[in-house]
């Protein structure tokens, strides 16, 4: 109950946070301005990250003095520093290489001190069970680098990254809470809380026609922390409460499109990480449709992904059937990604199509 309290008030306080934040970060011309490949014609606040992340961790200091439940103290050491170093970014832009050595330090802190090893995948593709044995520690360090770099490139339209993660994490909450893990729900309740004041002020809607502010790479790099530490710790020993293969489907609209995008660069011969214009958001905008439509339509296809590796997978789909059709999703992708002029058109297609 007492971590029902704390979410609503996370909610409140990053309702009432984040105009005041806006203020000072427009003063002081802390600012994204618009131009390039970006989708906003106003200077718009990077600051939905730090408020986000100040909130969720002063909450959770509330909850461990009067609860039993502990936030792990290596997901607040690598939330710190992963935090601090995307707000100096998004005031002053750091070198891409030091943020990369960041990320390998934090993914380091998560899985030697926190414990946050992905040690099996099960029986994903029918051969047996996949133990990593000794490539568990720099697998599971090369997997929270990937998916915090996958979530940064996907924060790319208004409420597009703050709400996939909305989606994956109310995924990882019905997980906990079947699965009888209580102290992870009630840190998972005060995240999704933080999250949903943010979006009110981030995704576009009837009454908000663009962003007041952005996650910035702060925020984007800060979910990137939080989703891979609960990814791989609500799927492994001992208190398993999701299959590897449901975490993978969950997970999979960011993690698909990185792949898919270092690809068709490398095809390319372009640098891995170049910015450009083939995210799979982008094919939506580049068909025609508008940034809110296009965000619910990707929202949309996340939450299926979802159904199907959650329910699937507790409603009897057997393992290596789930694995080896998220196989082929991410091939498609990636073949998707790479011939991405052919699925544009399809889409524009799509568009025009009259109502019935």
């Amino acid at each position: 109950m007492f971590s029902i309290a704390l979410s609503l008030v996370a909610l409140a306080a990053v309702l009432v946070l984040i105009p005041a934040a806006r203020l000072v970060a427009l003063k002081y011309g802390v600012v994204d301005a618009p131009g390039g490949r970006k989708q906003h014609d106003e200077p718009v606040p990077p600051i939905g990250g730090i408020v986000i992340f100040s909130v969720l961790v002063l909450a959770m200091i509330g909850l461990q003095t009067v609860s039993n439940i502990s936030f792990p103290p290596a997901l607040f050491l690598s939330l710190g520093i992963i935090v601090v170093t995307g707000l100096v970014d998004d005031i002053h832009t750091l070198d891409a290489r030091f943020k990369f050595l960041v990320h390998f330090l934090v993914a380091g802190i998560l899985v030697l001190w926190g414990g946050a090893k992905l040690e099996t995948l099960g029986n994903l593709l029918g051969f047996g069970n996949i133990g990593l044995g000794w490539m568990s520690v720099p697998f599971s360090v090369a997997c929270v680098v990937y998916i915090i770099n996958a979530v940064n490139m996907m924060d790319g339209l208004d409420g597009l990254a703050g709400g996939n993660t909305l989606i994956v994490f109310g995924w990882f909450a019905l997980a906990a809470l079947a699965g009888g893990n209580m102290a992870a729900l009630g840190e998972i309740m005060i995240f999704m809380a933080a999250l949903v004041g943010f979006l009110f002020y981030n995704a576009r809607s009837p009454w908000r026609k663009h962003a007041k502010v952005f996650l910035g790479d702060a925020g984007s790099m800060g979910i990137g922390v939080m989703i891979a530490w609960y990814a791989i710790t609500l799927s492994q020993v001992p208190h398993p409460v999701l299959a590897p293969v449901s975490v993978a489907w969950i997970i999979a609209l960011p993690i698909i499109d990185a792949f898919g995008l270092l690809v068709a660069r490398l095809k390319d011969k372009k640098p891995p990480f170049a910015p450009d214009r083939r995210h799979f958001h982008h094919h939506f905008i580049n068909a025609g449709f508008g940034v809110g439509a296009s965000v619910y339509l990707i929202l949309l296809w996340s939450v299926l992904l979802g159904v199907i590796g959650f329910v699937g997978n507790k409603y009897g789909i057997p393992t290596p059937v789930l694995g080896w059709a998220w196989v082929i999703l991410w091939l498609a992708h990636t073949l998707l990604t790479v011939r991405h002029e052919k699925f544009i058109r399809l889409l524009a297609k799509v568009r025009r199509k009259p109502a019935l």
